[in-house]
């Protein structure tokens, strides 16, 4: 089975690369342009990971991560948070809103792919565990 990334981004160039290289990696990606249509996307099929853009139209993605976080029905989701954004405070406010990650554009593919790989990693080790609790 293929892990589910869903990219929400609005700059549809990074949008279309970061979907290239997650698929080249053997990734299944959707691409959204806004985090009010994420999040009616998430509630009909949640994806196993998310890379949240923050500065998006209609709802940021510090509060498209904040309501993921706040549903016990999506609170598992990772989400890496990609931000032009540079510097600390940006960065301590993505982790804050409920980030697992967060990483500045422009990306290195490496480094993406390297965060993705180990976040669905550590997603599935936290549901085998609590299927084996159970």
């Amino acid at each position: 089975m293929h892990e589910h990334i869903l990219i929400v981004d609005d700059e549809a160039r990074f949008a279309c690369m970061l979907a290239d290289v997650l698929d080249d990696a053997g990734y299944e990606t959707h691409t959204i342009d806004n985090g009010r249509d994420a999040l009616e996307a998430i509630r009909r099929d949640p994806p196993d990971l998310m890379l949240l853009d923050v500065n998006m139209p209609y709802l940021d993605g510090y509060e498209v991560a904040s309501r993921i976080k706040a549903d016990p029905a999506t609170a598992a989701i990772p989400i890496i948070m990609l931000s032009a954004q540079e510097g600390r405070g940006a960065r301590v406010i993505g982790l804050e809103s409920g980030a697992e990650e967060y990483l500045t554009k422009p990306v290195d593919r490496a480094e993406l792919l390297a965060r993705v790989h180990n976040l669905l990693l550590l997603r599935e080790s936290a549901v085998e565990a609590a299927r084996l609790r159970h």
